[in-house]
């Protein structure tokens, strides 16, 4: 599945609304960190198909950042039956993530 860009537009439908857990990652593109994490955020969203992935580009959805409490980039949140089920901070180890989302 590939990665969904999150905007407040269709946040409601993709995230709110979905099946599956979602990862959010929270980024932007000045954002060195955030640059190294990415591909392991999109080899993530290629390899599992019972998760939905989203990027949510802090400089241009800065309501949804205030949403989640966003301070510091990259974060990486996940989403569970529209409820928020873990957070972390900065670059996360691909096993991490994998872990955050149940597998």
């Amino acid at each position: 599945m590939s990665v969904i860009q999150i905007t407040k537009d269709n946040f409601n439908t993709e995230v709110l609304q979905a099946t599956k857990p979602v990862l959010l990652d929270f980024w932007a593109a000045w954002c060195g960190p955030c640059r190294m994490l990415s591909p392991v955020v999109d080899q993530i969203a290629d390899e599992l198909t019972d998760v939905k992935v989203g990027k949510v580009n802090v400089d241009e959805q800065p309501d949804l950042a205030r949403q989640f409490g966003v301070m510091s980039i990259p974060t990486l949140v996940v989403m569970k039956d529209g409820k928020v089920a873990d957070t972390r901070v900065g670059v996360q180890p691909k096993a991490t993530i994998l872990a955050m989302l149940g597998h």
